[in-house]
């Protein structure tokens, strides 16, 4: 379903071209003054100079032009015309590329009033029942009128970055849901989207775990050299085991250096195929892989695939040739690299590095053996990469790499999206009171108990219904309280704020729903009781009819708020943007509040208007419901 500023826009071409202007300068955007008008074109402003007018002459013919457009007419030189109005001036549904084969599909004049305005603007008001128009033809697309613009084309993103053997912190939440956001919004756009967790799972971290392994039990048969028999299949410690077995090593490699170079030697020898380090390297990988799940899943974060850096090994030898033998690889202090520099980079950019002296490989060369294993695999029109904004260096260079190796089409895009940090109160970065990182199930333990105790202040549900409705009021608080924040920018976790009921928050979305779940039961009872089914909203068919022309200003500023929900959607996820998707919500709900508290919905006498009130709020509830699956949650039955 067409945008409904762009069948605008249109309108507004054809008025500027009909005058004898260029029809670009039709250009029409929200109005930034919604107390004069609702949509203004400011082209009459930029077409003044290249046609030595005045701006007020330019609009006022075009305001001319475009109060002479008929529902259903044809150009006064075809007064016959195939519309069967015969009257003069520009066809409003032809130009919107809708029927108006007959009275049923043809659809009301577009605008209310057109208005030139000193010293050239255009303000432009809808009418009532173009607008109620537009929203029954929401309502009966699949996806409330967002068009599939993907056209199945695959787009790769990469946004988890979990490092096995350690438990997910609160720094991997960011990545996790704005990942699972973006993919969300492209599947609904009709890409094909493939989310990778590209795990941590082949460097350093792998050798400093198997030599503390070695200290704390020597008598593994891991490592005993003349060991030849098969290794066991259970693992040699347990999760809880292995997560305290990183951080000790971590930290004792900075301070003593021989463990550090055993940590590195053993790296290589895995690397290299060892086989008892291939099956220590097993047991981590299905220790680590179950708690990463259940954790990613906790936050309905899922991936399509559970790849990691190890994946990429195979294809690490004949990447390192193949960039030999291109000229682009060559040695410096007897280490491997490429140069990644261009003309006009604002700063020196040091040279990408393969292979490391010892001959071991880096973090960018298998993302580079990544990318080449997706593109035979999947052949990709774009990647997005999720990371924080230490990143921004390494994949800088990766990406150069790959463009000039030819890795990937001139045509592949490759974002980079970087993502600011979750601070405290303090505006320091997110700690335990202890000061320490802190995992990201206490932070889920901890939003789900704030969002209970809201609960419960005014409970009307048992202890088990409670508990569950906190889990979905807590994961809808910690996500939104992230994603309506720009990516790029630090945000201040606040418990408290995430968690209320009131104001820019995941629980006020939720309420508005519920709210008018209640509303929508209370109607399907009515009807009930009176022994009329046809009026039922739940399962069965909607109140027969369409949505009528606004009755009043909260009822028309709800309607226009709707009418833009496919242009929110298209633009969010172009410019990788969930909190555009949060700000159209928040601001949906808040009109939907003001229209609530000054309609009598339920209490309207006639039928008629009551069934018409009642098919507009549904699809508010429609829009919402489908905007936080978007984000990744959900809306409970009750509150």
């Amino acid at each position: 379903m067409r945008k409904i500023i762009d069948l605008i826009a249109e309108q507004m071409r054809a008025a500027f071209e009909g005058c004898g202007y260029a029809a670009d300068y039709g250009r029409v955007t929200l109005s930034n003054r919604p107390d004069l008008c609702e949509y203004q074109c400011n082209g009459a402003m930029a077409a003044a100079k290249a046609y030595h007018k005045k701006p007020i002459e330019i609009a006022n013919e075009v305001v001319a032009a475009l109060k002479g457009q008929t529902p259903c007419g044809e150009a006064a030189e075809d007064a016959a015309g195939s519309c069967g109005s015969g009257a003069a001036g520009t066809c409003v549904n032809c130009a919107a590329g809708i029927s108006s084969s007959g009275a049923e599909t043809a659809m009301p004049t577009m605008f209310e009033s057109v208005e030139a305005v000193m010293p050239g603007f255009i303000n432009l008001k809808l009418s009532g029942e173009y607008l109620a128009a537009y929203l029954d033809g929401m309502r009966g697309e699949a996806k409330l009128g967002v068009e599939e613009t993907g056209g199945g084309k695959t787009i790769i993103v990469d946004y988890g970055g979990a490092n096995v053997a350690k438990p997910l912190h609160v720094g991997h939440l960011r990545t996790a849901i704005i990942g699972e956001c973006i993919k969300r919004m492209g599947n609904y756009l009709g890409y094909h989207m493939i989310g990778d967790v590209h795990l941590g799972d082949w460097g350093l971290q792998m050798g400093l775990t198997i030599e503390e392994l070695r200290d704390r039990k020597p008598d593994l048969v891991y490592f005993d050299e003349n060991y030849t028999g098969p290794y066991p299949e259970e693992p040699p410690f347990t999760l809880s085991e292995l997560e305290e077995i990183y951080p000790a090593a971590s930290a004792r490699s900075k301070e003593d250096e021989a463990f550090k170079t055993r940590a590195q030697e053993a790296t290589l020898k895995l690397q290299k195929g060892y086989g008892p380090y291939r099956a220590i390297w097993r047991h981590i990988m299905n220790v680590s892989l179950a708690d990463l799940k259940k954790n990613y899943g906790n936050l309905n974060v899922t991936f399509d695939l559970w790849k990691g850096e190890s994946d990429a090994q195979p294809y690490i030898p004949g990447l390192i040739e193949d960039l030999q033998k291109k000229g682009l690889a060559y040695e410096s202090e007897g280490a491997l690299v490429v140069d990644i520099a261009e003309p006009g980079d604002p700063k020196e950019l040091p040279p990408c590095i393969i292979r490391k002296s010892n001959g071991a490989a880096l973090y960018g060369t298998s993302d580079l053996g990544t990318i080449i294993e997706r593109e035979q695999d999947f052949a990709p029109v774009g990647y997005i990469y999720i990371t924080d904004k230490r990143q921004e260096l390494h994949l800088t260079q990766v990406f150069r790499v790959a463009r000039k190796a030819g890795y990937v089409k001139p045509e592949t895009t490759l974002v980079h999206l970087m993502c600011g940090t979750m601070n405290g109160k303090d505006g320091k970065p997110f700690k335990t009171r202890a000061g320490g990182v802190m995992r990201l199930e206490d932070l889920i333990r901890q939003i789900d108990s704030a969002a209970y105790g809201r609960i419960v202040e005014n409970r009307t549900m048992d202890e088990a219904e409670a508990r569950k409705t906190a889990r979905i009021i807590g994961l809808a608080a910690l996500k939104y309280g992230d994603l309506s924040n720009q990516v790029s920018k630090d945000y201040v976790f606040d418990i408290d704020r995430f968690t209320s009921f009131e104001g820019n928050t995941g629980p006020y979305i939720l309420y508005t729903i519920v709210r008018i779940k209640s509303i929508l039961a209370k109607y399907e009872e009515g009807y009930a009781a009176s022994g009329t089914p046809e009026g039922c909203v739940g399962s069965a068919q909607m109140p027969e009819g369409g949505i009528r022309p606004a009755q009043s200003a909260e009822e028309k500023t709800l309607m226009l708020k709707l009418a833009a929900y496919n242009d929110v959607v298209e633009t969010a996820f172009a410019e990788k943007a969930p909190h555009k998707l949060c700000q159209f919500i928040y601001e949906l709900s808040d009109v939907f509040g003001s229209f609530y508290n000054t309609t009598m919905i339920l209490k309207e006498e006639d039928k008629e208007k009551k069934a018409a009130y009642i098919r507009l709020i549904c699809l508010v509830k429609d829009v919402l419901e489908s905007c936080i699956h978007l984000l990744g949650f959900e809306a409970p039955e009750r509150m």
